[in-house]
């Protein structure tokens, strides 16, 4: 096992690198959203989803 470790350690550090940047994507993402922060342009007048994305918002 401790063999496997060492053969593969620099395949382990980048996926625990990876792991550790999709998780803080992730919990901003989260915390935007609970924020009631949106990740779109805010350009509801061309929108398709204009009257059910942004409850507050007139589409203007």
């Amino acid at each position: 096992m401790l063999q496997f470790i060492v053969n593969n350690l620099g395949n382990i550090a980048v996926s625990a690198i990876l792991l550790f940047v999709v998780g803080g994507v992730i919990y901003y993402m989260v915390k935007e959203k609970k924020q009631g922060k949106s990740s779109c342009g805010c350009n509801c007048s061309g929108c398709a989803m204009k009257g059910a994305c942004h409850s507050g918002h007139n589409g203007k």
